[in-house]
């Protein structure tokens, strides 16, 4: 069997494994015991699954995605298990896959839904400078995971739906660049906070103090994404030279023999660190379709394949039919306040479960494998 007949068998088992009521592929529900709700885990999981239907031509993984889909959002575009007091852009990711199912199934319940999602952002509460917050439980702050999880959607809803003002999304964006950005390494922090007040937050700066990984995979997915959706002009050449400075930054902390990256991103070698699958994902994902997109040079699609096939050497294993992805950090975060565990440090990040499987690692990882095969 040869390795994309692996990793197709090992998408398919996922979907074969999974219910709308319950996703073997999230592994932070299945721990809780709690049934599957509208969240940003399933959403990377569903984009994933129509990159992998679009890629090969197969109706299961579109087929599910419907399922799924339909299984949480109403005729008249609500959505079950929303909670709009809580404010939380992660509850927005799993709505940018409304815009390709509306296209290919004309349910006008899809195009009401991501109208339900777009009332939601649009009354999300902002920083002084226009940035959403991250959660309502997380006042005045801009975390790197929310420009993924809010960006894209809000693009995607100008192109479809809106006037095709993309200034709002540029403009977070480049906030974010001169807010968040560490002049030293080109990295970006995790979290910002904009009052300073945050326990975590730099007194002067408002950043919290590490690089963490998926943070930046979170905001490199954002930016080749955002490259992808806007059309040509200013907003998006401003975009994909922000995009194109972090991969050059980004790719100076790989791994020299797999390619992959750390979960502290810069502190490689330190007693430990690990070589992280999900962020490495992310990471190889962006340089793969930014390259195809011709906003970065060859070299990254090159530097893509070499981290795709560090995971895949280091990450991946096949025993008695079944396929598991390892070397997935499981969650981390920063704060709230009764939370003092989650201080953004070192020693935080390493300390949070390492796990097998979960979306947060798999659907970038299949993300990535449809870049690859987009290279033919």
């Amino acid at each position: 069997m040869t390795l994309n007949e692996k990793i197709d068998r090992y998408a398919l088992n996922l979907i074969q494994n999974s219910t709308p009521e319950r996703t073997v592929w999230n592994i932070e529900k299945l721990r809780a015991g709690k049934p599957t709700d509208w969240n940003y885990i399933d959403g990377c999981m569903i984009t994933a699954l129509l990159s992998l239907g679009e890629i090969s031509g197969d109706s299961r993984y579109s087929d599910f995605a419907e399922m799924m889909i339909d299984s949480f959002v109403n005729d008249d575009g609500s959505i079950k298990s929303f909670k709009p007091e809580k404010h939380s852009l992660d509850d927005i990711n799993e709505g940018r896959v409304l815009f390709d199912l509306y296209r290919d199934t004309g349910k006008e319940k899809y195009r009401l839904a991501a109208e339900f999602l777009m009332r939601q952002l649009d009354a999300q509460p902002r920083t002084e400078e226009g940035n959403y917050w991250h959660k309502g439980i997380y006042p005045n702050q801009v975390w790197l995971d929310g420009a993924y999880m809010a960006l894209p959607f809000a693009a995607l809803y100008q192109k479809h739906f809106g006037s095709q003002d993309y200034s709002d999304v540029t403009r977070q964006v480049r906030t974010i660049r001169l807010r968040m950005r560490d002049e030293k390494t080109g990295l970006y922090y995790h979290g910002y906070d904009a009052s300073r007040q945050a326990f975590w937050a730099d007194p002067v700066t408002g950043c919290s103090q590490s690089f963490w990984l998926r943070a930046t995979g979170w905001f490199s997915v954002a930016l080749a994404d955002l490259v992808g959706i806007l059309p040509e002009g200013e907003e998006r050449r401003e975009l994909a030279s922000t995009f194109a400075q972090l991969m050059a930054d980004v790719r100076r902390f790989a791994d020299p023999q797999t390619g992959m990256y750390y979960q502290v991103v810069d502190q490689g070698g330190r007693e430990g660190n690990y070589l992280e699958s999900s962020g490495s994902s992310m990471i190889a994902y962006a340089m793969l379709k930014g390259a195809r997109l011709g906003v970065l040079d060859a070299s990254f699609a090159e530097q893509g394949k070499k981290t795709f096939d560090g995971i895949v050497n280091r990450c991946l294993t096949f025993e008695n039919g079944q396929l598991q992805l390892d070397s997935i950090c499981l969650v981390a975060g920063l704060g709230p306040e009764d939370n003092r565990r989650r201080d953004g440090s070192y020693a935080y990040y390493i300390s949070e479960p390492i796990v097998s499987n979960d979306a947060k690692g798999a659907a970038p990882f299949l993300l990535c494998y449809t870049e690859i095969k987009r290279m033919g």
